[in-house]
């Protein structure tokens, strides 16, 4: 049976909307960093995230296996970096996540 959304329900409808892999902290963090880099590496993520390398990689996996992100595996010197870049379907996702988000919080105002 299809879930309906009572449109008599102030601000359900957007609720409904939201993109449920950018509710996490970490995911709209990474994508909201990426739409204004054109790439960043693990390492930097990881710093300005404050996150731990296992769940900043478990976050950036459910990105990458959404299409959302797009990963280059690059050397610098003899140390592997490993790079993030939101993809088009990213930063999609991320745009209507965000108007969802605004018209949200319109809404509750």
């Amino acid at each position: 049976m299809p879930h309906r959304v009572d449109p008599d329900i102030p601000g359900l409808a957007e609720l409904e909307s939201l993109n449920g892999l950018l509710e996490h902290r970490v995911r709209l963090a990474v994508c909201v960093l990426l739409s204004k880099h054109d790439a960043m590496s693990f390492s930097r993520l990881k710093q300005v995230l404050d996150e731990t390398d296992g769940s900043l990689g478990t976050h950036l996996r459910k990105l990458e296996n959404a299409g959302y992100v797009s990963i280059e595996k690059t050397y610098r010197g003899r140390r592997p970096v490993t790079w993030y870049e939101l993809t088009a379907e990213g930063r999609t996702q991320l745009t209507r996540h965000i108007e969802n988000l605004t018209r949200l919080i319109d809404r509750a105002r």
